[in-house]
């Protein structure tokens, strides 16, 4: 499978559906990390996600006016269930698919690792994620523009270094902490940034 992608994906895939068969009907409807989004939207997204195809993904960007809010609004509308357990339904049947849109497929890794925090940090609940997932993620997001989700602009000028693995990207002023703390805080969640340390923290803020 192409880069060991699809393995990592569908390992972090299982986990979370693992996670959510112990919630509870107030959990699913808690607020997420991603603002405006509860526990249900990020299920929906991730099922919308797991089908998203290059050809579907152009048609729903084109419907949407190019809005990538809009797009994704959308696709949590047309993926959600009518209940939490129609949505997790779902989201088992597609676990282990490999279609993809227009985007690097380390994006479906940035979609795993992000999104799952969104759900679990509010929860309580802890997952221990695969390194070489959350590295590429991190790799990912720092490629990408800030218009589709990722962190270009915002790090740049800055020198990013995990603590927990031998990984170091960009130039500046340094920011430290564990490389997913790293990930989450590129990815504009505030929850881990007091995990991190360094005169280029400031930047990120």
């Amino acid at each position: 499978m192409r880069n060991g992608v699809w393995p990592l994906v569908h390992a972090e895939r299982a986990a979370m559906i693992d996670d959510l068969a112990r919630l509870d009907a107030a959990q699913w409807e808690q607020p997420s990390l991603c603002a405006g989004w509860t526990v249900h939207d990020i299920v929906a997204h991730m099922v919308d996600v797991a089908h998203s195809t290059r050809l579907g993904f152009a048609v729903d960007m084109l419907r949407a006016g190019f809005d990538f809010d809009r797009q994704n609004t959308r696709g949590i509308e047309r993926a959600r269930g009518a209940t939490p357990q129609e949505t997790l339904r779902r989201l088992r049947e597609a676990a282990t698919r490999t279609s993809t849109p227009i985007a690097p497929l380390d994006t479906r890794l940035v979609e795993e690792v992000v999104h799952g925090e969104d759900f679990r940090r509010p929860l309580g609940i802890s997952h221990s994620y695969s390194q070489e997932a959350v590295v590429r993620s991190l790799r990912q997001q720092v490629r990408t523009s800030t218009a589709f989700g990722g962190a270009r602009e915002l790090v740049a000028g800055v020198r990013l270094v995990a603590t927990d693995t031998n990984l170091t990207i960009g130039d500046g002023p340094e920011v430290t902490g564990p490389v997913l703390a790293l990930l989450l805080t590129v990815s504009g969640r505030r929850v881990a940034y007091d995990e991190l340390d360094g005169p280029g923290l400031a930047s990120l803020a």
